[in-house]
């Protein structure tokens, strides 16, 4: 699967494509959904910069 990986809280421009990122496994009462394309909002961005409040700490697969 491919995902956005972020490696700092500097904003986008350190966001990089990884194209290996491993699938994950949908546990019970879960499903798992195809994407085949994403986009990223703003909220991501500010994740990105973080400036977005209880944000995830780097490195993290973005996407909300």
């Amino acid at each position: 699967m491919r995902a956005l990986q972020q490696m700092s809280l500097h904003g986008p421009q350190d966001l990089s494509l990884i194209s290996d990122a491993p699938v994950p496994s949908p546990g019970p009462g879960e499903v798992l959904i195809r994407v085949t394309a994403g986009g990223v909002n703003f909220v991501d961005v500010q994740q990105a910069r973080g400036t977005f409040p209880g944000g995830p700490q780097p490195p993290y697969l973005a996407g909300m």
